[in-house]
């Protein structure tokens, strides 16, 4: 996850909760809900970079092992 990604998603999670509540206290249904939404958001967009950093991993792993089986046939083929 980049850090500008973690930290919008951070960012998003910890407004919302911060309207959410705000909402809350106040008796503002519009502004809880609002809140709820962009925490939402925020959670939402959390996922999707850990989805996005496992698929490049997979991809890195995928890449390594094809990498290495390559070499292997080379030096066997000599």
């Amino acid at each position: 996850m980049t850090l500008n990604n973690k930290l919008d998603a951070t960012k998003d999670k910890t407004s919302g909760k911060i309207k959410e509540t705000a909402g809350k206290i106040t008796g503002d249904e519009k502004l809880e809900a609002k809140g709820k939404a962009e925490g939402l958001v925020g959670k939402a967009k959390e996922g999707l970079e850990n989805l996005k950093d496992k698929a490049a991993d997979l991809a890195e792993d995928v890449s390594e092992k094809f990498n290495e089986k390559m070499d292997s046939t080379k030096h066997k083929n000599k």
